[in-house]
C-alpha cells in the first residue's frame, strides 16, 4: 500500500473520534476528549501545526552535487534519520478498539526499529502498560525510548527499575503530564517536580535521560541543571494548556540557550519532512511524531509505519537538498527565510 491507501484504511477502524484527516492538524478532532484533541478549547494542537506551515525555507542549489546524509547519532546509537515516533497512550480510549496499549507499543517499537529510527513508549495507570513497553523494547534489542510519568517518588523509582532492565537507548518522563486530566486523583499519584527531585530520577536512571514537556528557556536551564542528557521541547501535543505557545515558536530561544549542551528534540505539529528540516534549522538536534504514526499503524501496520517513516526521509532529503545542506551538520538557521 501506499501513504494514501493506508490513511483511507485507517478510516475504517481508528474512530470514532480521530478521522484519519489527510492533513493531521487538529480542526476536525478539535477539543475532543476522549480522542486525539486536547482539553478546553484545543487551539494548542492547531497552532502546532500552524506555525511550521507559516514558516518559509531558502532555495539554494549552487552547491556541490552530492548525496544527501540524513544518518543521526542518538548517544552512539546511529539512527536512519534525526525522526522519533512520539509516545501515545490509552490508546483505545482515544483511537478505538483495534490496538491496546500494550499491542499498539510492541508494534510501533519493531517496526521503526526495521526503518532504522526508534520509538518513544507511553506510560499509564495499568501497569501492563509498561511491561507491554519494556518486553517490546526488549525484544528490538534496546531500540527504544520509555517514557515514564511523573509520578511519585516511589512509583518511578519501581518503573526505571523495570525499564532499566530492556537496556533502552534512553529513558524519558514527560513532565509536562502532570497537567493531564487523567493523571489528577488518582492511583499512583504524580504531579510536578523540583529540580532536586528530577536530578534525583536523572541519576538513577543510568542511562541519557530525556526531559519532554520543556517550553521555556528557563525550563531547558533547569532541566539542565537536573543534569537531564536532553529535553523534548513539547505541550503534550497541545493537550494540557490552551493558549501555550507553539512549539515552533519556542524552540529557537530554547536552542539558542542550551544547544550543545544536552540534545534538543521537539514535538508538536511535524507532519512531513520538510517539517523535519525546519525544527533542525531552528536548532533541534531532532524530532518527535505521534498522531500520524498511529494513523499508519491503525491503517497499515508495521507496513504503515515503514511507508511514513521513507516518506519522511525522502521529502527531508529532497529538502536539503535544495536548500544545500547535504548532511544534518550543514542545516543552518539562515536557511529560512526571515532568519
Amino acid at each position: 500500500m501506499d501513504y494514501q491507501e493506508i490513511l483511507q484504511q485507517a478510516r475504517t477502524c481508528v474512530g470514532p473520534y480521530c478521522k484519519a484527516c489527510p492533513v493531521c492538524n487538529g480542526i476536525a478532532c478539535k477539543n475532543t476528549m476522549p480522542g486525539p484533541g486536547a482539553k478546553g478549547i484545543g487551539t494548542g494542537f492547531i497552532r502546532n501545526y500552524q506555525k511550521w506551515q507559516e514558516l518559509c525555507v531558502n532555495l539554494d542549489t549552487i552547491c556541490e552535487n552530492k548525496p544527501v546524509d540524513t544518518s543521526f547519532d542518538f548517544f552512539g546509537a546511529t539512527m536512519a534519520a534525526p525522526i522519533f515516533a512520539a509516545p501515545v497512550g490509552a490508546m483505545k480510549l482515544h483511537y478505538g478498539e483495534k490496538y491496546d496499549d500494550m499491542a499498539y507499543n510492541d508494534l510501533l517499537v519493531s517496526s521503526c526499529a526495521a526503518a532504522g529510527i526508534a520509538a518513544f513508549t507511553g506510560d499509564g495507570t495499568n501497569p501492563a502498560v509498561m511491561e507491554g513497553a519494556v518486553s517490546a523494547i526488549h525484544n528490538a534489542k534496546g531500540c527504544g525510548i520509555p517514557t515514564v510519568k511523573p509520578w511519585d517518588a516511589d512509583t518511578v523509582k519501581a518503573k526505571m527499575d523495570m525499564v532499566k532492565a530492556a537496556n533502552p537507548l534512553a529513558i524519558a518522563m514527560d513532565i509536562d503530564a502532570a497537567g493531564l486530566p487523567f493523571l489528577k486523583n488518582l492511583t499512583p499519584p504524580a504531579g510536578s517536580k523540583t529540580v532536586e527531585e528530577l536530578r534525583a530520577i536523572s541519576q538513577y536512571a543510568e542511562k541519557p535521560f530525556l526531559l519532554k514537556g520543556i517550553m521555556t528557556v528557563r525550563g531547558a536551564e533547569k532541566a539542565l541543571e537536573a543534569g537531564a542528557s536532553g529535553i523534548v521541547v513539547s505541550n503534550h501535543g497541545g493537550r494540557v494548556l490552551d493558549q501555550c505557545p507553539a512549539t515552533a515558536e519556542v524552540l529557537a530561544s530554547i536552542a539558542d540557550a542550551v544547544g550543545g549542551k544536552m540534545m534538543i528534540l521537539v514535538d508538536g505539529g511535524i507532519r512531513t519532512g520538510m517539517d523535519v528540516f525546519k525544527a533542525l534549522a531552528l536548532g533541534a538536534d531532532g524530532v518527535l511524531i505521534g498522531r500520524p504514526y498511529v494513523t499508519m499503524v491503525y491503517g497499515g501496520g508495521a507496513e504503515g509505519v515503514s511507508v511514513y517513516t521513507n516518506k519522511l526521509i525522502a521529502e527531508l532529503k529532497d529538502t536539503m537538498a535544495m536548500c544545500g545542506a547535504h548532511s544534518l551538520r550543514e542545516i543552518r538557521r539562515d536557511m529560512l527565510f526571515g532568519y
